[in-house]
């Protein structure tokens, strides 16, 4: 029997609009924290959000979210527009990002994550050394706070994330793992991929998908347990390797449909981890 804590993913507006009830209500435990607001980056936003939370329900990642730009995703116009790999909006994401560090400093939350973009797959090419030294800056700057700086899955091979981790060569530098989205850019396997990220994984989103059909756009997200990630193989082995950390749950739709699927979910994963 394991005991991760499992969770879900909330924007912070949302939550400050909503309240917390209908997670509380779940009986789910922790939260990532999607914040893509920059102007609610400030300690009384933190204040008002640790007296929502009571003592049954903890945010333990803030997912930094970018803006400054369009955000196209998508496999023609991602790799230009998303994450701090362009570089007509990266000084300004790249700033974001620090000031999301800084709010979960106000928040106590020392795990900081988002989507770089799309890795070039050619580590000798000099927009790759340039993404290098550009999330090392990062890394050393959350460094000096005590906080971690994670990587979501998805937009590069396993491979092209493992070397960049390598060649930032940060202690505080991991994995935040989206299973499903390895499959929906069709970028690799996740049960395959555990084998590579074993030791640097600091967060699990628990999402399910389908590899792209038209080969232009990202694949179907699906209820978890009905689409390609094999949950059924991927959890337990996640779980064996010793991964300790939390199991956000995470559906891309909203409304009681959402509700539904995530308390589907919810006893699909305990299942697991009996």
């Amino acid at each position: 029997m394991y005991n991760n804590k499992i969770g879900t993913i909330r924007k912070l507006s949302k939550i400050l609009d909503e309240g917390t009830d209908k997670i509380k209500d779940l009986g789910l435990e922790t939260i990532q924290l999607s914040c893509w607001e920059p102007e609610l980056y400030t300690q009384e936003t933190a204040d008002k959000l640790k007296s929502m939370l009571g003592d049954s329900l903890e945010i333990t990642s803030v997912w930094a979210g970018w803006t400054g730009g369009p955000r196209n995703w998508n496999f023609i116009d991602g790799p230009y527009t998303l994450g701090i790999v362009p570089e007509a909006y990266r000084a300004h994401r790249l700033q974001e990002i620090i000031e999301a560090a800084k709010f979960a400093k106000m928040l106590g939350v020392k795990e900081v994550a988002t989507h770089v973009g799309f890795i070039p797959e050619q580590p000798a090419s000099e927009l790759y050394r340039v993404v290098m030294r550009n999330i090392r800056y990062i890394a050393e700057e959350l460094d000096k706070m005590g906080l971690n700086f994670n990587f979501e899955t998805g937009q590069e091979t396993p491979v092209t994330l493992m070397r960049m981790i390598t060649d930032v060569d940060m202690p505080n530098v991991g994995i935040n793992l989206d299973p499903a989205n390895l499959i929906m850019y069709g970028k690799g396997n996740p049960v395959d991929a555990l084998d590579l990220f074993k030791g640097k994984i600091r967060g699990v989103h628990i999402k399910d998908g389908d590899y792209p059909t038209d080969f232009y756009a990202l694949g179907a997200e699906r209820v978890v347990g009905e689409g390609t990630v094999n949950f059924d193989v991927f959890l337990p082995k996640l779980l064996k390797q010793g991964y300790t950390g939390d199991l956000y749950i995470e559906r891309e739709i909203s409304g009681d449909q959402q509700i539904a699927d995530i308390k589907k979910t919810i006893a699909y994963v305990k299942e697991l981890m009996k």
